[in-house]
């Protein structure tokens, strides 16, 4: 594929998709859209979860093994806390400091997400477009069994626990997107547009919250593909599973595809949960991403279904 490529994405699912990407394009032709409504103030810090993880993963700073983080991090900093009684149940590195104290201090002075995310980018040296949905704040919020929960809460904090009732994105309706998020989309260069397989309910949910990007999905030339988050029936990890079966979905391909209908142009599926009717073109592939091969492949796989519907 000789065009570029954008990709909506969410944490370390969508990072594993764009490092795939980087593996058969030029990381210059890659726009990733990223998920802000996971971000939170925490000790009067700045938090970005998913923009830190596509930076640390794109950059080969991550922690492969627990999947969030940096590798060879230390934690002097979490014992200080724990010696003066602090809440710890948000784990924050040292090395990850840097970028939530340096992000804080540049908002504070004004400066945009966007901005401050694409200097990040270019200290490491990261050719590849990183994009936050927006640079005006939106807070995933869930209602549950326990009462309202901003996402850390649930996520983190409570393990994603409690039973969600609903999810508003907070903020999302005065929201605009950041600076060059609908350019990539609608860009004559954009041979293919995908949806990473991040949950589709609490990291593409946001993205399409924000007024005027679902339009712009829609009226895009390139086709928009996802990849399923579902393997073999079940979510490789996080509350993908749980959430659809709380909302009273199978936990199947063929749901993905009917939440993002009006949106995608087609699914790519894991082999395992084939046959599969989604009611929208769709492929199957192996998707598991456990090496960077199978990050690789998994990319590819993605791309030839778009090059096969071919532009709307």
């Amino acid at each position: 594929m000789t065009g570029r490529v954008v990709v909506l994405t969410g944490g370390v699912g969508g990072a594993k998709l764009v490092l795939g990407l980087a593996q058969i394009l030029s990381a210059e032709k890659i726009t990733a859209i990223v998920n802000t409504g996971d971000d939170f103030q925490h000790f009067g810090l700045h938090i970005s979860p998913d923009i830190d993880t596509l930076l640390y993963t794109l950059s080969g700073r991550a922690n492969i093994a627990q999947g969030w983080g940096r590798e060879g991090e230390s934690w002097s900093f979490m014992s200080a806390l724990r010696s003066l009684a602090a809440e710890d149940w948000f784990q924050l590195g040292d090395g990850d400091l840097a970028l939530h104290v340096l992000r804080s201090h540049a908002l504070a002075q004004g400066h945009a997400l966007s901005n401050v995310t694409a200097g990040f980018a270019a200290a490491w040296n990261l050719q590849t477009h990183i994009l936050p949905m927006s640079d005006q704040p939106v807070s995933t919020i869930l209602t549950t069994n326990e009462g309202e929960l901003g996402f850390q809460d649930y996520f983190v904090r409570l393990r994603c626990a409690p039973k969600v009732n609903a999810i508003r994105f907070q903020g999302a309706g005065t929201a605009k997107p950041a600076p060059g998020v609908l350019d990539a989309i609608l860009d004559a260069r954009t041979a293919a547009i995908l949806i990473a397989p991040s949950n589709p309910f609490l990291s593409i949910d946001p993205i399409l919250a924000v007024p005027g990007i679902a339009a712009a999905l829609s009226a895009a030339s390139a086709p928009v593909i996802a990849v399923s988050p579902i393997i073999g029936g079940q979510a490789v990890k996080g509350p993908t599973a749980k959430l659809m079966r709380e909302r009273g979905l199978a936990v199947t391909p063929a749901a993905i595809a009917a939440h993002y209908a009006g949106v995608i142009n087609g699914l790519l599926i894991d082999w395992r949960d084939a046959p599969c009717d989604p009611q929208c073109p769709f492929a199957t592939a192996d998707t598991l991403m456990v090496s960077l091969a199978d990050r690789a492949r998994v990319a590819k796989a993605a791309l030839d279904l778009a090059a096969r519907l071919g532009a709307k």
